[in-house]
């Protein structure tokens, strides 16, 4: 499954969307970490193949989290359900 990396000046956390290409609240998250410099790597979910989509649904399942996009990782320790713009500044210490 390919990631697309979204170039920016602050590389200090490893950041990961999983995010629809549709949803306009993982569009605000998208515009929210470039709009702050932060670096992050993204995947359209609703753009897999169904074992790549599954594969990403695992993933946040294990990670605690419920299938609901935007969702962020931060650090690979750290999930972020919605767009949540304060709890992503705290995670990222903007």
């Amino acid at each position: 499954m390919d990631r697309i990396t979204v170039e920016g000046t602050k590389k200090d956390h490893q950041v990961l969307l999983y995010a629809l290409s549709t949803c306009g609240w993982c569009k605000m998250t998208k515009a929210f970490l470039k709009d702050k410099g932060i670096e992050y790597e993204y995947v359209d979910v609703d753009k897999l193949n169904n074992e790549d989509r599954d594969l990403v649904n695992k993933d946040i399942k294990k990670r605690g989290g419920r299938l609901a996009f935007p969702t962020v990782i931060v650090d690979e320790k750290i999930l972020i359900t919605g767009f949540k713009k304060d709890n992503i500044s705290k995670a990222l210490g903007i």
